[in-house]
């Protein structure tokens, strides 16, 4: 399967630079697998077209402001360090820019509050950094980082907490899972009360959200590891609804990514790693439905989109989106796929 088959062309001026003034005021684009059907409508009529016998799956993991600016020690060069996740005890991986300049043993100053030694060097950019610090971390990194905004968007977020979902909770990702950023408190109260269950997940979202597709052949593609959680709480609670029938709708590719790596004949609790890779010809296990944004040409997101639906479908609804200028990528509209 060619990686070109995944590509189209996307006017710039779609891509939003800013969220939409309300959360769930985002346009909404329904799609049914079955019928091959699209429907145009807004994110809050989600209330209507999910009932009882949906089960909403989130992804609760919070964004840390995880890009730094620091001095090299030696030479005060400025380096550019993205946080990607903790690899053990204040060892962190990290994006660096630029990477070059960092070698084992070089140590970046980010005043006088955090040091980062590099303890090993990876390709593309990465390396491994020992965090010095005193205090407590995310306090640090508060005072010194900024949200990591996806490269696209270029212009400066004002309010910082609209990247990041109303009910982010466990700090640790480099990216927001952006499907759940059209969520409200009200909006999620109304779901419950049509007796709508929600059960969270933590998958914390790491390199794979920014690391382009750079291979011709989709099946020549690696998936870098990502680290979710599934508490005891919320297996019992996927087991029981996947066994009474009911639909698991996953809010966003990290939710989908987490239920299918866990689902093993039944949902089990504990901390897991996963790099699996969804693409049209994968079988899925565990999910229904899914709420998704709309990604980027080429990328591992539409090919996991895809393969819910299928390719020609997709990319049919992707033209249809463009037609009718739908906002694109983090903080664009929502596709509702069921």
């Amino acid at each position: 399967m060619n990686v070109s088959d995944f590509d189209f062309h996307l006017p710039k001026e779609l891509i939003a630079q800013h969220p939409s003034e309300k959360r769930d005021h985002s346009r909404l684009m329904v799609l049914n697998k079955t019928e091959k059907t699209i429907e145009h409508k807004h994110f809050y009529d989600i209330v209507d077209l999910l009932d009882e016998n949906d089960v909403l799956v989130i992804n609760d993991t919070k964004v840390i402001p995880a890009r730094l600016i620091g001095e090299k020690e030696e030479t005060k060069a400025l380096i550019e360090v993205l946080l990607l996740e903790e690899q053990e005890k204040n060892v962190w991986q990290a994006l660096t820019k630029p990477a070059k300049r960092v070698k084992i043993g070089t140590k970046i100053n980010f005043t006088n509050q955090l040091t980062l030694e590099c303890i090993r060097v990876h390709d593309e950019g990465l390396r491994d950094y020992k965090l010095i610090y005193e205090g407590i971390l995310i306090e640090v990194l508060e005072q010194l980082g900024t949200m990591p905004l996806p490269p696209y968007i270029t212009e400066y977020l004002e309010e910082q907490n609209r990247y990041q979902t109303v009910y982010a909770e466990h700090p640790g990702s480099a990216a927001a899972p952006t499907a759940g950023l059209h969520f409200t408190i009200p909006l999620l109260e109304k779901l419950k009360e049509k007796g709508i269950e929600i059960i969270p997940i933590t998958l914390n979202v790491g390199l794979g959200t920014f690391r382009p597709v750079s291979v011709d052949k989709v099946e020549a593609h690696d998936m870098h590891h990502e680290t979710y959680t599934v508490s005891k709480e919320s297996a019992l609670r996927l087991n029981k609804a996947k066994q009474s029938g009911k639909n698991i709708v996953c809010v966003g590719t990290t939710s989908l990514r987490t239920v299918e790596s866990n689902y093993n004949d039944g949902f089990h609790e504990g901390t897991y790693s996963t790099n699996i890779f969804i693409y049209p010809g994968y079988k899925f296990k565990a999910i229904d439905k899914l709420i998704t944004n709309f990604h980027l040409p080429k990328s591992t997101l539409i090919m996991l989109v895809s393969a819910l639906s299928d390719r020609e479908f997709i990319m049919n609804a992707y033209e249809e989106a463009i037609k009718n200028k739908y906002r694109f990528f983090s903080f664009g509209d929502a596709m509702l796929i069921k």
